[in-house]
């Protein structure tokens, strides 16, 4: 018999809680944009809606390993999102502000 999550949590250890808190924490933090429209609830239909284009055209660029960063942010903004990129270094890391003025870039 099924039971619920929320019952099988509660059986485990405030140890294993943890860990599965934070892998679950690790799998969120990176995913392919077609599992993070489904994690926010979205069809291709309402996102292309949102876009005002045709649902194929979400299944495209879902599958796409290179787009322009004006069309990802796009997508990003339709699920209630703001794109961030952040440029990492073995001293730290740069949030990209602005391409046009580099020089504003913010230290996170």
């Amino acid at each position: 018999m099924a039971k619920k999550f929320s019952e099988l949590r509660a059986r485990m250890t405030p140890q294993a809680q943890e860990r599965s808190a934070a892998q679950a924490e690790r799998l969120l933090a990176a995913m392919p944009l077609n599992e993070l429209r489904q994690a926010r609830g979205l069809s291709q239909k309402v996102l292309a809606d949102v876009l005002q284009v045709q649902q194929p055209a979400i299944a495209k660029l879902e599958k796409r390993t290179d787009m322009y960063l004006s069309t990802l942010r796009s997508h990003i903004e339709a699920m209630g999102g703001e794109l961030e990129v952040i440029a990492r270094f073995p001293d730290g890391a740069v949030k990209i502000s602005n391409f046009a003025e580099l020089g504003r870039s913010l230290v996170v």
